[in-house]
């Protein structure tokens, strides 16, 4: 009598990893992970009278999220489900320096610092904790 583990017949497939649109939605969640960047961008110096309230900053997180788990319906590969947070942040950084004119559009502020940490830690742990969560169960 032998026992033969088999792994890979445990493995769970996204609902559309056999569409041949996959590459396609992909593409469009990358790019709008770039356009809700844009967004976030433009509405983080918001003010309620005279306090800083940087909404922008904790929806990143959310947007991100959603965008991951967008990516996560497609495919389970890591590789693939960062994708958008790559766009992100390469777009982030390009919204830092500053233009031909000397303009930037995201300034030394502790809004900025917090916007880079709300748009990448939680999708980040959201993507560390799907990924590892069969890791140490006991079935």
């Amino acid at each position: 009598m032998s026992v033969i583990f088999d792994k890979a017949s445990k493995r769970t497939y996204g609902a559309h990893e056999t569409l041949p649109l996959g590459p396609v939605i992909i593409s469009v969640l990358v790019l709008d992970a770039l356009i809700t960047l844009v967004l976030e961008v433009l509405y983080l110096p918001t003010y309620i009278n005279t306090v800083a309230f940087p909404l922008s900053a904790v929806l990143a997180g959310v947007v991100n999220i959603l965008l991951v788990m967008g990516v996560r319906s497609i495919t389970q590969r890591v590789s693939v489900m960062i994708l958008p947070l790559v766009a992100w942040t390469f777009g982030f950084l390009f919204c830092s320096v500053s233009g031909p004119g000397g303009d930037i559009l995201l300034v030394n502020d502790w809004r900025t610092l917090l916007l880079l940490f709300c748009g990448l830690v939680p999708p980040l742990l959201y993507i560390y904790f799907r990924t590892n969560a069969g890791l140490f169960s006991t079935h």
